[in-house]
């Protein structure tokens, strides 16, 4: 049955060159940075604050804050002073933590009145390497 194939092997073995091979890793490249970039964002939403603590015995201004919970995340991580809480201005944290590249948010004013009452909160990092994340900030 494949005894009438005359296949040459020389015929398709691959020559590749210094130009071909540049080619093929500059397009490999292309397409492997962005594919890291959205396996990088993973769907884990754990910060390095206890999302399982009693609000009820969390105290801000002896504690300070951190992050209960920041979605996809991927190392970043929130600590928030009790000089801070207590000072009550707005200010920017970075949350990068162990991730390669950083975000930054602001609490206000406003939600540092929010967290010594309610105790926790939501706020929005900024957009960087492509993405974003809603952090949640509760009292320790």
């Amino acid at each position: 049955m494949f005894n009438n194939l005359n296949i040459n092997l020389k015929s398709y073995t691959m020559k590749m060159n210094r130009k071909t091979f540049i080619k093929k890793t500059v397009g490999a490249m292309l397409v492997a940075i962005p594919a890291y970039s959205l396996i990088a964002c993973s769907n884990d939403d754990t910060a390095n604050g206890d999302p399982n603590i009693d609000i009820a015995t969390t105290d801000c201004l002896a504690n300070g804050a951190n992050a209960t919970a920041i979605s996809s995340n991927h190392g970043h991580t929130l600590v928030v002073s009790s000089a801070d809480i207590e000072a009550g201005t707005e200010r920017s944290y970075s949350i990068q933590g162990s991730s390669g590249h950083n975000h930054n948010i602001t609490l206000t004013a406003a939600n540092f009145n929010t967290l010594r009452t309610a105790k926790t909160m939501r706020v929005e990092s900024s957009r960087d390497s492509s993405h974003r994340h809603d952090v949640t900030v509760s009292c320790a």
